[in-house]
């Protein structure tokens, strides 16, 4: 209903209850974001109104009673002051508190005592090297797993890569295959053997993301937001990792199988199986790249390539007796398999190339302060928009270089 007055629109809600002045107020301030021929000066009184009746509600409050609780004289109720939480020794942005109050604080909603304390505790242990304005906030625990859960079911490498959540510029150890057992004979000294332990330093990357939505997303409920974000934060960052694991430079951004390794076509470092331009991967090609790998790093390896470069130079081959080299799977609960090893499909893989690894130990990505996100108005603000950045500091790089051979095509044309 429309008020031609303040006062008109006073005493209709003054003997309201506060919850549903807080719901009609923000009806109004949706409707005037979205709705071009809302009527504003017509919203406008009813909002003043709505204002007033909440401070007077709020001022006809009883003194705090004996018990702890307040006599609400609007409502008539009882009820309980809220005492904020202190949320210590908890992974507070794994709370519900923390979840809702990022959620309502992106969608412009007020937050409660609990949800105010969890938000400011997140944001004051925010690492330093997250550079940004005091509104950004990292996104939920729970968000998180739900974007690393998505990559996973992206496909590529990021499907396959080791994740990592360490602090940049410390070295990670990580096993390689041991040695055999040896004989012994009774009675004699045994020398100790050092475990053969290699590390890995993750750097301090950025990945930077600005997407926009449009103002409506103010009236989505928290789960339906939750939902979408995911889905952006997953093509957005976890896409940008994706690529860099195989062609990522190092400089700047992470490193990938491509340029971290050495590839050596002979001689006795060989990890590369070279086919001349212009011709075609053969069976023995295939054979000789499968050998270079040695078998501590075989099990569990699989074929990284492009579709086009499946169904080009392996579909179709056959060996020495004749029979297809690849088998797809029937029940699709993969690509298929290339003389016994897993195929992953990754288009960011170059033409004509094929890697083969353990992408699961040897290859990994580290995204040590989660996603940091944050929301303007003001770049966008003529276009009725809402600017959503994201930023994470990551890395990723194959965690030991001689676990991976390569098979291709010289002159491979890049992905």
């Amino acid at each position: 209903m429309k008020f031609k007055t303040i006062a008109e629109a006073f005493n209709f809600y003054r003997t309201k209850p506060i919850k549903d002045l807080e719901e009609r107020a923000q009806a109004i301030n949706n409707e005037i974001d979205t709705d071009p021929n809302a009527d504003i000066e017509a919203l406008n009184i009813e909002l003043k109104g709505i204002k007033e009746a909440r401070e007077n509600a709020e001022i006809r409050s009883a003194a705090s009673l004996t018990s702890g609780s307040d006599l609400n004289l609007v409502t008539g109720r009882n009820y309980k002051k809220e005492e904020a939480k202190t949320f210590e020794g908890e992974d507070i942005a794994g709370t519900p508190e923390y979840r809702n109050a990022f959620y309502k604080t992106l969608l412009g909603r007020k937050l409660t005592a609990n949800e105010q304390a969890a938000f400011n505790a997140v944001v004051e242990k925010r690492d330093d090297f997250m550079n940004s304005t005091e509104a950004a906030a990292l996104i939920p625990t729970t968000t998180l797993n739900e974007v690393i859960s998505k990559a996973r079911t992206m496909g590529g490498l990021v499907a396959e890569a080791r994740a990592f959540n360490m602090p940049t510029k410390i070295a990670i150890p990580i096993a390689t295959p041991g040695s055999n057992a040896s004989w012994h004979t009774e009675g004699a000294a045994v020398t100790t053997e050092e475990p053969s332990i290699a590390s890995v330093t993750f750097d301090g990357n950025e990945i930077i993301k600005i997407f926009s939505i449009s103002v409506k997303v103010k009236t989505m409920t928290i789960s339906a937001f939750e939902s979408y974000l995911a889905e952006e934060l997953t093509a957005c960052v976890m896409g940008t990792i994706d690529a860099a694991l195989i062609n990522g430079t190092g400089s700047g951004q992470g490193t990938g199988i491509e340029t971290a390794i050495t590839w050596t076509t002979s001689g006795t470092g060989q990890n590369a199986v070279e086919v001349a331009n212009g011709s075609k991967i053969t069976y023995a090609n295939v054979a000789e790249t499968v050998g270079l790998l040695k078998r501590g790093y075989s099990q569990g390896a699989k074929w990284g390539m492009n579709n086009k470069t499946l169904y080009n130079c392996f579909y179709g081959m056959v060996d020495s007796n004749k029979r297809p080299i690849f088998i797809a799977d029937p029940k699709n609960e993969s690509v298929g398999k290339i003389l016994g090893f897993d195929v992953v499909i990754d288009d960011n893989i170059a033409d004509n190339a094929a890697y083969l690894g353990n992408y699961a130990k040897y290859l990994g990505y580290n995204l040590p302060g989660g996603i940091l996100l944050e929301s303007s108005r003001e770049s966008s603000f003529k276009s009725g928009l809402i600017d959503y950045r994201a930023l994470a500091i990551a890395d990723c790089k194959p965690l030991i270089n001689e676990a991976f051979v390569k098979l291709y095509i010289a002159n491979a044309i890049s992905a």
